[in-house]
């Protein structure tokens, strides 16, 4: 029986916490496998002169030499390394800036951790995915803000349909048969983009701007 090959993982970040994050999600998946864990760009490319990983979690604003600094080296350098940028920022330009320096991916850091284990899985294949908030930067950055609410996506406005039924994260997550992770994910995404104070607010947000049936 053949062992099947673990895809290697760099973590990339300047906060302890997040880096601790990071490697526990990994531990959750056999065919992923943490490497090591450094603390900016510069530390990366000593890193890799050492030990290339397949794909590489890279936070973007850290201090010296930052997420799309280190990405345009790192792929000159390397290039079948495989880069995900994470970021509490999904910033039109930021966006646009990572992927021409050659990120394969671009992903909230609130992303859960099946997601993101797809997404690593992804770009290891070399195929490029976004979440749907890099996504709307992008949009956004061509042509303007969006109507409150109409950057939701089909699932997001799934969840608000349930979340003015009155329905917690774990009832929504049994009624779309999905994880309750990926439902708490998808309603702070809901209050979020509408701008909403909390999951009652958003409900009557969605009745406003007509966002629901």
């Amino acid at each position: 029986m053949s062992e099947t090959k673990t895809i290697k993982v760099l973590i990339v970040d300047d906060h302890p916490v997040v880096r601790d994050g990071l490697k526990t999600m990994l531990l959750a998946f056999d065919d992923l496998e943490l490497i090591g864990e450094v603390e900016d760009g510069r530390a990366a490319l000593a890193f890799c002169r050492e030990q290339l990983p397949d794909v590489i979690l890279m936070d973007i604003l850290m201090p010296g030499m930052d997420g799309t600094q280190a990405t345009r080296v790192l792929l000159a350098r390397y290039p079948q390394v495989k880069i995900i940028i994470l970021t509490s920022s999904p910033d039109g330009d930021l966006v646009h800036q990572t992927l021409e320096a050659g990120a394969t991916g671009y992903f909230h850091k609130n992303i859960p951790i099946d997601e993101l284990a797809d997404a690593v899985r992804t770009a290891h294949q070399g195929r490029p995915s976004l979440d749907q908030e890099a996504t709307e930067a992008l949009i956004r950055g061509k042509t303007g803000p969006l109507k409150p609410g109409r950057d939701l996506s089909p699932r997001e406005l799934e969840v608000l349909a349930l979340i003015t039924e009155g329905l917690s994260n774990e009832e929504i997550a049994e009624q779309l048969l999905i994880s309750p992770d990926t439902a708490r994910h998808h309603v702070s995404a809901c209050i979020r983009k509408l701008g909403a104070a909390n999951r009652t607010h958003a409900a009557s947000l969605a009745v406003k701007y007509g966002l629901i049936p």
